[in-house]
């Protein structure tokens, strides 16, 4: 018996509506399988913009808000399933205790949630390796967390802040990211927070880990990693700053031919809870300084003794008596990130063994 055509036609859309129907299944739980990734914006160059194509320096830093610098990177919705969040939007040369709290607190609840797989921070590079140690510090999650930044202002020729995103999202969005800390990935490149530092005022290619190297690369959109960090990170440490409103004032004071106490009173006169001096060669302190230091302990200010030189660890008791002084030396953190390991140690105890512990921890 013939069907009418009128009831061929009704079976083939029928058919046409299944296979529709499957395909957008289909379609919809490839997607649901990516991994969800947050981009937290925190402004910096990679949200700058400039007068010209060719001008990558007098830019203005922190103008393109995060949703355009994802819309920017059409591929990352292959990557992951993506969200953006404005945490802040300041030149990180600006970048505030403030700020960090804030963001940390944010990433703690974000990586709390199951459908949150990872984050990606951008934030400007001057300060970028100070804010991957803080949150190194006190993320309690081991979830990827990676922070990535540009050279080079969005609008420039050759901008690197896009691949730099997409390379982000990817080692943000891998289960082989887990359990490294944090992790900072420019560059092509991965480097851990507590050993990577920013070494070239303009190049692509500034972010290193002198000491001890780069844990990983981007290849192909995937990271290949080489090497982990055996300091204790995020779940592991001590700290956490889910009720901490401030952090404890701590600065540094440089070291140099002909130095004098000025800046050190300054600091202790103004309220601070601990110093770091970055002094020249393993720590060194001036002879016209360091009694300024030792009156300071006495006062009960914790006094680190770092050094400027970029690499390398300060001895303890090597140029100081450290035993004695009632000291804490800064192992191979650069004085920036001592300075932040010390604000967060006065969180817990002003025991210089027990910082002296921390520091030698993490």
């Amino acid at each position: 018996m013939k069907m009418h055509n009128s009831s061929l036609q009704t079976t083939a859309l029928l058919a046409s509506y299944a296979l529709m129907a499957v395909l957008s299944a289909t379609a919809a739980g490839q997607e649901q399988k990516l991994p969800n990734v947050t981009i937290l914006a925190t402004g910096g160059t990679i949200a700058g913009t400039a007068a010209a194509a060719t001008q990558v320096a007098g830019y203005t830093s922190a103008k393109v808000p995060v949703e355009q610098l994802i819309d920017a990177v059409p591929d990352l919705k292959k990557v992951a399933n993506i969200k953006g969040e404005q945490v802040a939007q300041v030149a990180s040369e600006s970048m505030t205790n403030d700020v960090w709290l804030k963001l940390a607190k944010r990433i703690n609840v974000l990586l709390a949630q199951q459908d949150v797989d990872g984050i990606v921070v951008t934030h400007g590079t001057d300060t970028l390796e100070e804010t991957a140690y803080f949150l190194n510090l006190v993320v309690k999650s081991a979830k990827p967390v990676v922070l990535v930044g540009a050279m080079r202002p969005s609008t420039a020729i050759s901008a690197d802040g896009p691949f730099n995103i997409y390379n982000g999202v990817a080692v943000a969005a891998s289960k082989a990211s887990a359990g490294r800390g944090v992790l900072v990935s420019l560059n092509d490149q991965i480097n851990g927070a507590r050993d990577v530092t920013k070494m070239n005022t303009m190049t692509v290619d500034t972010f290193r880990a002198p000491d001890f190297g780069l844990v990983g690369y981007v290849v192909g959109g995937q990271p290949q990693f080489y090497r982990t960090s055996t300091r204790k990170h995020t779940t592991e440490t001590e700290f956490d700053v889910t009720n901490v409103e401030t952090l404890p004032a701590v600065d540094i004071v440089y070291g140099y031919a002909n130095m004098n106490r000025i800046p050190l009173d300054a600091f202790v006169a103004a309220g601070d809870k601990g110093i770091i001096h970055a002094g020249v060669g393993d720590g060194s302190l001036a002879a016209q300084v360091k009694p300024a230091l030792i009156e300071i302990r006495k006062k009960g200010v914790i006094i680190v003794r770092s050094s400027r030189t970029g690499g390398g660890p300060v001895v303890r008791n090597g140029e100081a008596n450290d035993d004695d002084l009632d000291f804490v030396v800064s192992d191979t953190l650069s004085p920036q990130k001592a300075r932040i390991l010390l604000m967060l140690a006065l969180t817990k105890t002003n025991n210089t063994k027990e910082i002296q512990r921390m520091f030698y921890t993490y």
